[in-house]
């Protein structure tokens, strides 16, 4: 495979809500950019990118897949993404790694539940993106009007740059504003098309959206506003310049149509990736910090500066794991030895990979801006920063949300037990949002996850592909606690034996926030009464304690922790007092404050049509639901509402029965709510 240069790279990922279309869209771009001889259906189960077999049992993407494809003089690497809410860990971190993305939005849904979401994840990242309103042959599709839920339920600054020719089944192609051509397709597999010339019928409306669009465009781009207000001429290669510069800086989106099924308006949409969307170069330089020293480290996209790449999925094989690796800086060879700056290991870089989905195809080196596997790695993780010795830099590394849901899990025999902790290590080890505990008042190993979809696919995975014989619980609510008001704690740990003694002694305010974060911890010690180090133990303490939970209670949320004082003694200090004097402390500080017991609540958009409505309510504000809002999408009924997780077990199953199966929703955590005093009651007993 011949690398491009790093000015024609583009590192993209496909996202959006659940059945938009991203797997099927990628497939016809893995047709049409010739790295695919023929189009894999979600459907039939041969989609290329869609390859475990629970993804092709289901029809969904589970876990993000990465291949490389090539369009006019640039390389595109991809990762095609999930859209089920339990999996948007995988969304997660491959927009930590990527430089811009394509969210894909259906022509008649519009912007779903999980639109919104995948859109706060590229926000959180400053991803650039473009837009992809899908399914424009579908009845009830309406381009213009899912233009406006982007600008209206997103906050975007949508700027279409094509609109459709004609409509649902008589959708035949794309009129592109930019060039003003008509992209008009002759055959069904979408390779036979030809550039015409716009219809008299159709020109005052397509010149209505352009000046439009030039009017958006000149709204974010200085030079480009110039030119509008001189009234000069403005070329086709004006335009593209502007829409480049506002869409690289995340000024505007740009916002294209088409069929992927019916394979229409692909061909557009790759021009679109290399014409608008950036290469490693024109997004700004990484930036971590010193393992050792204070003040920011930058690192560009240059082959020429020294190593920085960061570890963001790993995957479970046969012949050793795969460690997905963004290279942002520097060069990595096969058999280069490479420190781990967050672990503080030496790693062997034994083989490395360049991936389409699970096929690999082995490189000697890769460098900055690229995305590759390597296999050798043995203590890195999701998150991990992998640099040089001489040349230390540590990435901001990622964060996923807590766990909602848990089960247990016992192997049916002992023989089977080696298995099972086996297969357990693997999957928490790729996944970052599934977490495994010893439950020790019961002694029963819990698995926790996203939801029951995330922990049946990990159950059948289990079963299939590391044959364990287990047997599995009910679902049950991860709960949590938190403290009931503020109190401050003074703590001593001495204990005097034959030689040195043991001497930590910490003064800790403790106090409920609302940042959604286990535990806050901040260091007010001023003059050294607490040397550094001893400060170290002394929040590795606090995080140790809130995600285990005080006295056997539930694992502790929402606290911030205040060091204000205390004091050492030069010889018998060390870390395990202070750390010892913290973990008593914030024993106390539960006990004295009192806690409040805490639970999931859920983000619930429930679609049914509207002569189920009535039932549909009655059965939601049965299960404790805030409604918030009743709208109306393509003739069916949109209810939004929050909803405790502990009420929405079996919801699938009942809301089928409710609505004769027209019925369909989609479910995200949402918060932390404290637990009503009622249902705490009944919990207690």
């Amino acid at each position: 495979m011949e690398k491009k240069p790093i000015e024609k790279m583009r590192n993209i990922g496909i996202a959006a809500h659940i059945d938009a279309g991203k797997t099927t869209l990628t497939e016809r771009i893995l047709f049409y950019t010739g790295k695919a001889y023929k189009i894999g259906e979600v459907d039939e189960g041969t989609a290329t990118m869609d390859w475990m077999e629970e993804e092709q049992r289901r029809g969904i993407t589970i876990t993000a897949a990465a291949t490389t494809c090539f369009w006019r003089d640039c390389q595109i690497n991809i990762i095609d993404t999930p859209g089920h809410v339990d999996f948007t860990a995988e969304v997660e971190r491959s927009l930590r790694v990527l430089d811009g993305a394509i969210c894909v939005f259906c022509g008649v849904g519009g912007v779903e539940a999980q639109s919104e979401t995948v859109w706060r994840q590229a926000d959180k990242y400053r991803v650039p993106r473009l837009c992809f309103v899908n399914k424009m042959d579908r009845v009830g599709s309406d381009f213009l009007r899912v233009v406006e839920e982007i600008r209206e339920k997103l906050g975007a600054k949508a700027v279409p740059i094509q609109i459709p020719l004609g409509k649902e089944q008589d959708f035949k192609g794309c009129i592109d504003l930019v060039r003003m051509k008509v992209w008009l397709y002759q055959d069904e597999v979408g390779t036979g098309y030809e550039e015409v010339d716009i219809s008299q019928e159709h020109l005052p409306e397509v010149q209505k959206l352009r000046e439009e669009m030039i009017e958006r465009i000149a709204e974010e781009v200085d030079w480009f506003m110039e030119k509008y207000l001189r009234e000069e001429p403005i070329t086709e290669a004006d335009i593209k310049r502007a829409l480049r510069e506002g869409t690289i800086g995340v000024k505007f989106t740009p916002v294209l149509c088409g069929a992927a099924f019916k394979n229409k308006g692909v061909q557009p949409l790759l021009d679109a990736v290399c014409d608008y969307l950036p290469s490693p170069l024109d997004v700004p330089p990484v930036e971590g910090a010193h393992p050792e020293q204070e003040g920011t480290i930058t690192r560009k996209a240059s082959a020429d500066e020294p190593l920085a790449a960061l570890a963001f999925k790993i995957m479970s094989d046969k012949h050793g794991d795969l460690t997905y690796l963004r290279i942002y800086s520097g060069k990595l060879r096969s058999g280069q030895r490479v420190y781990n700056s967050r672990k503080n290991k030496i790693e062997l870089v034994s083989r490395l990979y360049r991936m389409h989905a699970n096929e690999r195809e082995q490189v000697e080196e890769v460098s900055a801006g690229d995305i590759a596997a390597a296999i050798g790695l043995k203590h890195t993780v999701t998150g991990d920063t992998l640099c040089e010795k001489r040349s230390l830099i540590l990435l901001e590394p990622m964060h996923f949300p807590e766990t909602v849901i848990s089960m247990a899990i016992e192997p049916k025999t002992q023989a089977e037990k080696e298995k099972l902790v086996y297969a357990l290590n693997k999957l928490e080890k790729e996944d970052p949002t599934f977490e495994t505990r010893m439950d020790e008042e019961t002694g029963q190993l819990i698995i926790s996850g996203m939801g029951e979809l995330h922990l049946e696919v990990l159950k059948n995975r289990m079963l299939r592909e590391y044959k364990v014989d287990a047997n599995v619980g009910t679902p049950k609510v991860a709960y949590k606690e938190t403290i009931a008001k503020a109190v401050e704690i003074e703590e001593k740990f001495i204990q005097q034996t034959g030689g040195h003694g043991q001497y930590g002694h910490v003064v800790i305010i403790f106090e409920p926030c609302k940042d959604a974060h286990p535990v806050i911890f901040e260091d007010k010690i001023i003059g050294g009464v607490i040397p550094r180090t001893y400060i170290r133990s002394v929040q590795s303490a606090l995080e140790d304690g809130i995600s285990s939970g005080v006295a056997g209670g539930y694992p502790l949320l929402n606290i911030k922790a205040t060091l204000t004082g205390g004091s050492h003694h030069p010889v018998d200090s060390s870390d395990l007092a202070f750390y010892t004097a913290a973990a008593h402390a914030l024993t106390r500080a539960v006990q004295q404050a009192g806690s409040v017991l805490l639970e999931p609540i859920m983000k619930v958009e429930v679609a049914v049509p509207e002569s189920y409505l009535g039932d549909v309510l009655n059965d939601l504000n049965s299960r404790r639901a805030d409604i918030l809002e009743l709208d109306v999408r393509s003739g069916a009924r949109i209810i939004r509402s929050h909803v405790p997780l502990a009420e929405m077990f079996g919801y699938a199953t009942t809301l089928r029965s409710i609505t004769s199966g027209r019925g369909s929703y989609t479910m995200e955590p949402f918060q932390y709510r404290a637990v009503p005093k009622e249902i705490y009651a009944s919990l207690s007993s």
